[in-house]
């Protein structure tokens, strides 16, 4: 079984940076996403960023430029990278992975981890 273990999160003023890890343990194959999403309060759980095996990166829109997703594939972890935070940042970030083996896809996800961006 995979299990994703998520890191990072905290509270931090507006213009403020924060760097999550997720840390992906088991067996998985090697096509591959790792990304992140978060859930803000009274809304639904949303995409953030991925980041596949031979590193294309897609972001969501309103992140662009402030956020950077990497991943160390000697450690099977994914980075997010989030500066000049703002408060509508605030929410409980999630760790995905998405594999694809011999035409099967499976989907796992982290516990969360909570970001709070607040003066």
């Amino acid at each position: 079984q995979v299990q994703l273990v998520e890191s990072g999160g905290g509270t931090v003023q507006p213009g403020g940076s924060l760097t999550l890890s997720c840390v992906a343990s088991g067996m998985f194959g090697r096509t591959n996403a790792l990304g992140w999403y978060r859930q803000r309060s009274g809304e639904k759980r949303e995409f953030v960023a991925r980041i596949s095996n031979r590193d294309l990166t897609n972001y969501e829109d309103s992140i662009k430029g402030r956020f950077t997703i990497s991943r160390d594939n000697s450690k099977n972890t994914v980075y997010l990278q989030m500066n000049n935070l703002e408060p509508e940042d605030t929410g409980v970030y999630y760790c995905n992975l998405w594999v694809v083996d011999r035409g099967q896809s499976d989907d796992y996800w982290g516990q969360g981890t909570l970001v709070t961006v607040s003066s």
